[in-house]
């Protein structure tokens, strides 16, 4: 209840304080929210992604679930059926669209994705960075070979799927592919964890990185990350859309932070 309490206090605190595009000052947010954030529309390049979705949310199948992070705010027990995963777990498809929109604009060559899920972002991020390769972190075996199993359907093999606690296979992921050109975390909504995950990918990251992480109010815990990583020195410019958080680690620029709505 305490996390719900926060959630509608921070959205409505959102909605006083967040500016639209003619509100901002920055050219650099102004052209995002312009080319990127506010444009949203139907994409015919992810209507099989779509199908996909539906028929995961009208699934029956119940699989063991392992919930290595924060843990369900619906409450829900370690088994549970594949559409009840996919109606309460995945990002809806307006926030699916807004993340392959960022992919597009930005043109990451390497993506890494903490929180695979049964994968539907996992195919929105893959088919948006295409020549590109996606890097995906599940703990749960079972929804991970869901997403296998739906990357293979889609035809989409520019993604390394990996199995295992984040702290386990995070620092070997980025120790491989070197460096982190846009992350998306997501999957373990706690506080230290996700300060501890912006540091590993930190180290990883370039002048030209994006960082997008999710549910940035949550709960009080996500709200302090949040608040830590936009006081970070490299986080020179961050924009608060509320259910996701955008970092950018611009050298040069001075630091601003923002909070946006379209």
């Amino acid at each position: 209840m305490a996390g719900t309490w926060h959630r509608v206090r921070t959205y409505l605190r959102h909605l006083v304080k967040a500016r639209s595009r003619h509100g901002v000052h920055s050219p650099f947010i102004y052209a995002l929210m312009d080319e990127v954030l506010c444009r949203d529309a139907p994409l015919a390049e992810v209507k099989d992604i779509e199908q996909r979705r539906r028929r995961l949310q009208a699934s029956r199948k119940r699989i063991h679930v392992t919930d290595l992070g924060a843990g369900s705010s619906l409450g829900l027990g370690t088994e549970r059926s594949v559409g009840a995963i996919a109606r309460s777990a995945l990002k809806p498809p307006r926030q699916a669209r807004l993340l392959y929109r960022l992919v597009r604009h930005f043109r990451p060559g390497t993506v890494l994705e903490l929180g695979t899920s049964l994968g539907i972002t996992t195919a929105y991020l893959a088919r948006a960075a295409e020549p590109g390769m996606v890097f995906t972190l599940e703990g749960c075996p079972n929804t991970l070979a869901i997403a296998r199993e739906g990357l293979e359907e889609l035809g989409i093999g520019n993604v390394e799927a990996v199995e295992g606690a984040f702290s386990d296979t995070l620092p070997g992921i980025l120790e491989r592919i070197g460096h982190v050109d846009l992350a998306f975390i997501d999957g373990h909504h706690d506080r230290e964890a996700t300060l501890g995950y912006f540091e590993h990918v930190l180290a990883r990251s370039h002048e030209g990185t994006v960082l997008v992480f999710d549910d940035i109010h949550w709960s009080p815990g996500m709200s302090q990350a949040w608040a830590r990583i936009q006081e970070h020195p490299r986080a020179t410019v961050t924009a608060d859309l509320y259910h996701l958080g955008l970092v950018f680690l611009r050298g040069g620029q001075a630091r601003q932070h923002f909070r946006l709505r379209c």
